[in-house]
Formats: structure tokens, sequence, C-alpha cells
């Protein structure tokens, strides 16, 4: 990236952030040259759900190892359930207990967002610290995994242990896009679960020409009695219609804009990358 060209996209990243009324971090990669830009990269963003993207990796390293396969039948106790969290999987089986694979957990969780199948995955997987200990493995450091979902939900500075750098989502992302750590079927499963999530509509692909391939993962927090959501996340790679791809993370923290605001936010950094690049059509 030429350093005045990109100093022009950071300009134009840094006046778009401004409507969050909050910290933007933001990073973008070309993944084929590497070339890369980072806004913010020295805060600690709470990651809420995009943390499901490297439980998954950790996961799927677990079924390349030998430990689990994605076909392996677990059963599920709706006493094991939170009963007030997002969860599509425990209102498809309302009432009753039943049996899930592991493959149909992940996809749950990955492309759902659903919090139930994530915890059962981080039971799996040994615990936040195993997954947290796997993904550092990896050369990811900036990164912090150590509470579920459930321990999320019990008081709201807990979600801000669970963070990462602009820089760390920007590796994860690196990783799956580069295909070295997983066998490639564990890696065609990540990158579908990845491209077939319902949420998120109006963040990164928000502005994208329709069509456009994004395999991403979002975050959301609540927002507290003084008005600041914690977490408007989404990170993702775009496929360009001249070749290149893509990473772009952008993580809202500490906003006092409506949701409306924070999304257009992440949609309007992803269509000015999607433009430097060159996907203009």
């Amino acid at each position: 990236m030429a350093f005045a060209q990109q100093t022009k996209l950071k300009f134009e990243i840094e006046t778009i952030s401004k409507q969050a009324k909050g910290i933007v971090g933001v990073g973008v990669m070309d993944l084929k040259t590497g070339e890369t830009l980072l806004i913010n990269q020295d805060h600690k963003f709470p990651m809420q759900s995009t943390f499901k993207f490297p439980l998954a990796i950790a996961i799927l390293d677990l079924v390349d190892k030998g430990k689990y396969k994605l076909d392996q039948s677990i059963h599920v106790t709706q006493a094991k359930l939170d009963q007030d969290t997002h969860s599509p999987m425990r209102d498809k089986h309302a009432k009753k207990d039943f049996d899930i694979t592991i493959g149909e957990l992940l996809a749950y969780s990955v492309s759902e967002s659903d919090n139930n199948a994530c915890d059962i995955l981080f039971e799996l997987a040994g615990g936040t610290g195993k997954v947290n200990d796997y993904i550092h493995s990896l050369g990811v450091k900036d990164i912090a995994i150590v509470a579920t979902e459930k321990e999320m939900a019990a008081g709201w500075e807990v979600q801000y242990g669970n963070y990462a750098r602009p820089s760390a989502f920007l590796q994860l992302l690196q990783i799956a896009y580069e295909r070295k750590n997983l066998s490639k079927t564990s890696h065609d499963y990540l990158w579908k679960t990845l491209i077939e999530g319902p949420t998120g509509l109006k963040r990164i692909k928000g502005l994208l020409p329709k069509g456009t391939e994004v395999a991403h993962k979002t975050g959301t927090s609540s927002t507290n009695d003084k008005g600041i959501s914690a977490a408007t996340n989404d990170a993702g790679i775009i496929r360009l219609p001249n070749g290149k791809d893509i990473a772009v993370v952008v993580f809202v923290s500490d906003a006092t804009a409506n949701m409306e605001t924070r999304e257009l936010v992440i949609a309007q950094i992803a269509k000015a990358a999607w433009d430097y690049y060159g996907g203009r059509q």
C-alpha cells in the first residue's frame, strides 16, 4: 500500500468512525500481498461473539487430531441450556432433550451466533483457557479468551476480559484464508459456516454489491443504562471482483450512537476498503 494512499484511506476511515461516538478499531489487509492498515491497534476491544470464530478453529483442530468427529453426536439436556440467551438451537428443540452433532453445534455457534452451542463447544474444548492457549500457540498473541457466554452474561465488566486487538483478528482471518493450520475438510467447513451466517447483514455486507462473498463473524453487546454499547463488531474476508481478497476487522466499542449508526460505520469502513482495493464496479 503506497504511503500517501494508505494515509488517505486511514483519514477516510477515521472520519467515518467519528459517527459512532466511541472507540473504533480497524484492521484491513490485502491477503495476497500482506499490506496492512491498523487503526487504534493498541486498544483492547471486547470481542463479544466474534470469539466464536477462534473457538471454532480450536474445535476443528481437535477434530483434525482425532479427538472428535464432525458427525459425532452429543446429548444435550434442557437443564444444561441457558433459557434467557440468544439460542436458535434451544428454540428449535424447545422443552425437550436432544442429540446434535459437533458439526451442527459449530454451525449454530458461528453462523447463527448461538450462545448455548458456543458454551457446549467450550466444554468440549476443555474450557476457555485451553482455547486461549491454542490460539496463542498459532502466533496470535493480542487476544484473550477468558469467559464463556454464560460468564459474560453475569456482569457488564466481564465482557472486557475477552478482548482482541485489530491485528489479532487479521491474523485469525489470514489463518482461515491461507488454510495452513487445519485439514482441507475442516477449513472448508469453517469457511462454509462463516459465509452462511444470517447475522450482521447491515455491517461488512451492508454497502457491498449484492452477491459479494463475505466470510465473517459478528459480535454484539447489550447497551447499558448509561447508553453505552460495549461492542458492535464484524470481522471477515471480502472477495473482490478483480480477484483481490481483503480482510476487514471493525470493532466499535463503548459507543453512544444508536445501533443503526454503529452498523452503518462498519458498512462504510468496509465499503471504503472495497473501493480502495479496486472493488468499484
